[in-house]
C-alpha cells in the first residue's frame, strides 16, 4: 500500500496525491509512504524516485542495523523501531531530501500512523518541512522504547527485594530479564550511535533551532542507554550473589555431612570388629560387653562432636 501527502507552495494540504504529481513546481514538499508494498510498488523506489540500487536492496532485505548513508541529494536512513510484545526490532527505512520524506516498512508502523494523522488532522496549515517530520519519526520511535525499559526494572526491582531468599526463587525469571536486557541493547546502542552521526556530520544540513530537538532525541537514547547498562549490572550483581550463596549452602552442606561421615567411622570400625563370627572372642563371653562397647562408641561419637565444635566448624552453619 502506498499513501502520499503534498504540501503546496501555498502552504495547502493535499493527500492522496498521484506520485505523477509530486514533480510538479507547484509542490513545495512531500511525504510517501510504502508500508507492506507489493514487489511492483517496490519498483516505483527505482523506477520513479531513482534510488540508489544500494539503499534500495537495504529496504528488500529485512533486519539492517541502524545506519545512516549520503547520497547526492538526499540521505538515506534505517531505523529499528521496536515490537514491545516480543522485543524484537521493526526495520524503518527513510529516504530523506530537501523537498521529501519516503518512508518503507515491510511491518506495520504505528510511529508513521501517529505521525500521519498529526499531519492530516491538524486543522492548521502545515508549517513542518520534511526535517522536522524525520523529527516528528525519530521521537516517537525512541518513545517506544520507554514503557519496555520500565516493565523490566519493575521485573528486575521485584527480582531485587526476592533476592534473601534466592535459593528458592525461580532464577530464570533473572536470566530472561538479562535477555531482555540485551533485545534492547542491541537496537538501543546503534540507534544512539545513528543520532550522533546526525548531530555531528557536515554532510548533512539540520537547522540550529531544529536541531535543538534532535539533541534531545539523542538525550533521551543516552538515557535509555546507561539505564539498559546500569540494569544489566544490577542483574550481574544479583546472579553472582546467588551463585556465591549457592555455594556457601552446599559447602554447608558438604562440611555437616563429612562430620557426621567422620563421626561414624570409628563407630562403623567397632561395629566391624564384633560382628565379625571369630569363636575366642573374650568380650563376648563378659555380661557386661555389650553395654561398655556402646558406651565406648557414644563417647568417641561425643568427643568427636565437641572437637569439631572447638575447631569452629560449625560457626558458618545455618
Amino acid at each position: 500500500m502506498i499513501r502520499t501527502l503534498a504540501v503546496t507552495a501555498s502552504m495547502e494540504r493535499i493527500e492522496s496525491v498521484p506520485l505523477e504529481r509530486l514533480k510538479e513546481p507547484d509542490i513545495k514538499w512531500y511525504w510517501v509512504d510504502f508500508h507492506s508494498p507489493t514487489p511492483e510498488e517496490s519498483d516505483l523506489l527505482h523506477t520513479f524516485f531513482n534510488f540508489h540500487p544500494l539503499a534500495i536492496e537495504d529496504c528488500l532485505d529485512f533486519l539492517q542495523r541502524p545506519k545512516m548513508d549520503y547520497y547526492d541529494d538526499y540521505n538515506f536512513l534505517v531505523l529499528n523501531s521496536l515490537n514491545p510484545k516480543t522485543l524484537s526490532p521493526k526495520e524503518l527505512d527513510i529516504f530523506w531530501g530537501d523537498r521529501f520524506l519516503v518512508t518503507f516498512h515491510h511491518e506495520h508502523s504505528q510511529e508513521t500512523d501517529v505521525v500521519w494523522k498529526r499531519l492530516t488532522s491538524s486543522p492548521s496549515p502545515v508549517s513542518q518541512m520534511p526535517v522536522q517530520v524525520l523529527h516528528l519519526l525519530l521521537d516517537k520511535v525512541v518513545d517506544q522504547y520507554f514503557p519496555s525499559i520500565y516493565q523490566i526494572e519493575d521485573d528486575l526491582t521485584k527480582t531485587e527485594a526476592e533476592a534473601e531468599d534466592m535459593m528458592n526463587h525461580d532464577t530464570s525469571e533473572l536470566f530472561q530479564i538479562r535477555k531482555d536486557l540485551l533485545k534492547l541493547r542491541r537496537i538501543v546502542f546503534p540507534m544512539r550511535d545513528l543520532l550522533y552521526r546526525m548531530l555531528n556530520s557536515e554532510r548533512i544540513h539540520i537547522p540550529k533551532k531544529t536541531k535543538a530537538y534532535f539533541k534531545d532525541i539523542y538525550d533521551h537514547l543516552l538515557k535509555l542507554a546507561e539505564s539498559i547498562e546500569s540494569n544489566r549490572e544490577l542483574t550481574s550483581d544479583i546472579r553472582d550473589s546467588f551463585i556465591s550463596l549457592n555455594s556457601n549452602r552446599m559447602n554447608n552442606v558438604m562440611m555437616i555431612l563429612t562430620v557426621i561421615t567422620t563421626i561414624f567411622m570409628p563407630l562403623t570400625f567397632i561395629a566391624g570388629i564384633y560382628g565379625m563370627n571369630f569363636e575366642h572372642m573374650p568380650e563376648l563371653s563378659w555380661k557386661y560387653s555389650y553395654f561398655v562397647v556402646l558406651g565406648l562408641m557414644g563417647c568417641i561419637g561425643i568427643g568427636m562432636f565437641v572437637w569439631f565444635k572447638s575447631k569452629g566448624w560449625f560457626k558458618n552453619n545455618g
